[in-house]
């Protein structure tokens, strides 16, 4: 009963360290005026309204979007057949693999955008300033967060006995892959396509250096409004954390759906 009892404090102390920030932040975006009292003036949604009522914030925040997606489904159209190649005709390459997708861990972002700006800033790949280098960018760094998911339950998968029995009843190789092994790595993808989607969206560094405002995502605009009113910083944050929070809780909801059928 003592035991029970002192999880239970510690995850609510857990619990209010973890959302007291959010919630300041959240009361600090609703109110009208808070100064040196406890609590604010008065409450407001002005400042919410003025934030979607923006067209720059929703440019950007359209900006990271398709950006996101597209890292995204370039990702999954290179890295899931890739991850199934070599786990299924290549399986000695897989330490190698384990060793390339740290690369992006080992270069700071910083580093890297130094280098990237040398090569596309101008000449026949001139893509600095343009989301197409972001794409590219972020798809190194979704690559780990997406083949490490998928490696780990192709690992678990008797992928030769499932893919000799697909063969057998007549299905050529691709055609097992897509209705035998897809459907068996739907889950993880899943994951792994939303925990990507939510660290893009919040990647600054490289949207920073390579783009900035000539084609702006939402952190470059959270960064170039920090010296507006605090207010309106709060109702932005806050934005893109609901945002994020309800991708979380569709990524559990999809989870669950999977574990029922």
């Amino acid at each position: 009963m003592r035991a029970n009892l002192y999880h239970r404090v510690v995850v609510l102390l857990l619990m209010a360290v973890l959302g007291l920030p959010v919630a300041a932040t959240l009361l600090y975006s609703l109110s009208s005026r808070w100064g040196a009292t406890i609590l604010p003036d008065g409450l407001t949604l002005s400042w919410y309204l003025t934030l979607w009522q923006d067209p720059r914030f929703l440019a950007a925040f359209g900006n990271s979007l398709a950006i996101c997606i597209g890292t995204l489904v370039l990702g999954t159209v290179l890295i899931v057949p890739a991850a199934f190649v070599v786990f299924y005709r290549f399986p000695s390459l897989a330490k190698w693999m384990n060793l390339l997708i740290l690369i992006p861990f080992a270069v700071p972002p910083v580093v890297s955008s130094v280098g990237l700006l040398q090569l596309y800033a101008d000449g026949p790949l001139a893509m600095v300033g343009t989301p197409w280098i972001l794409v590219g960018c972020y798809f190194t760094v979704a690559l780990p967060f997406m083949y490490r998911a998928l490696a780990n339950t192709l690992g678990t998968m008797n992928l030769h006995d499932l893919m000799d029995a697909a063969h057998l009843l007549g299905a050529s190789t691709g055609r097992a892959f897509l209705l035998v092994i897809l459907p068996n790595l739907k889950k993880s993808l899943m994951a792994s396509l939303f925990l990507s989607f939510s660290f893009l969206l919040g990647e600054f560094v490289f949207a920073n250096i390579l783009v900035g405002t000539r084609h702006e995502t939402l952190q470059v605009y959270l960064y170039s409004i920090r010296q507006t009113s605090g207010h309106f910083t709060s109702a932005v944050v806050l934005s893109y954390f609901a945002f994020t929070l309800a991708l979380t809780w569709l990524a559990a909801r999809l989870g669950k759906s999977d574990r029922g059928a």
